[in-house]
């Protein structure tokens, strides 16, 4: 919930570290020298990815249900929660499992993400909105136990 961001890696190299907005639900990202913000509506139900210029890239909506999609280059990708006590998030086309992200330790905010089909930029965008969603669960069940 208090780390600034995240190093995110592909096959073992680095590729972008997503940095977290301090004021606003997002942050922001450079991918092969390209800068991409990413911010949610005031409910968290929606985000939207731009370039560094605000040229619209991605857009994902219905977050938090247990179906929701991501709009990008005309195309939309469908992603459902596995569980709802879980966290893992499915990719889904015509019915069939094609990719996921999931936390791979309990005690750690590690995560993978394995998003075939999707253009990098997007792979991203939809992995900072999972964390994004999960940082935000953990932080309203850490208010929760406190009070």
């Amino acid at each position: 919930m208090w780390k600034p961001g995240y190093d995110l890696t592909a096959d073992g190299h680095p590729i972008a570290t997503w940095e977290k907005s301090m004021w606003k639900e997002g942050g922001t990202f450079e991918l092969d020298g390209r800068r991409y913000a990413v911010r949610s509506n005031m409910w968290g139900n929606k985000y939207g990815m731009t370039s560094e210029d605000g040229t619209p890239v991605a857009a994902a909506d219905r977050l938090g249900r247990k179906r929701w999609t991501v709009e990008a280059a005309g195309r939309t990708y469908e992603f459902q929660r596995t569980s709802i006590w879980g966290q893992k998030q499915e990719l889904h086309s015509a019915g069939q499992r094609l990719g996921s992200i999931e936390r791979t330790s309990f005690w750690r905010s590690d995560a993978t993400a394995d998003l075939p089909g999707l253009p990098l930029p997007v792979q991203i965008f939809v992995f900072v909105v999972v964390l994004t969603m999960w940082d935000r669960a953990s932080a309203s069940a850490a208010s929760g136990t406190s009070g």
